[in-house]
């Protein structure tokens, strides 16, 4: 089995609110996922807790994958394409590990 993590802090936005829109966007857009990949094995979205230090990351997604082969279709697949686009237009900075397990 492969673990695929991924950490993002979304950008400021104009209020704390439309920061908070952002993420819970991201968070819908990740879930619709787990319906539409079939090599996804398991896939969980979670935001920092509020009482964490400001260095954490925003958002966490934690991912399982049969193996390596299954991974490189999920980063190819169109619907991960689109919402890694949508990402990469709404994050400051984004940390990652993938590995067997």
């Amino acid at each position: 089995m492969i673990k695929h993590i991924v950490m993002w802090n979304i950008r400021e936005g104009e209020t704390s609110r439309a920061r908070f829109e952002r993420m819970a966007e991201v968070k819908a857009r990740l879930l619709e996922l787990k319906g539409r990949i079939k090599e996804i094995v398991s896939l969980e979205v979670h935001f920092k807790s509020p009482s964490a230090p400001d260095d954490n990351f925003d958002v966490i997604l934690v991912s399982e994958f049969n193996s390596w082969a299954d991974l490189e279709a999920y980063r190819n697949h169109p619907a991960h394409v689109e919402v890694a686009e949508y990402l990469n237009n709404v994050r400051q900075n984004r940390a990652a590990i993938d590995y067997e397990f």
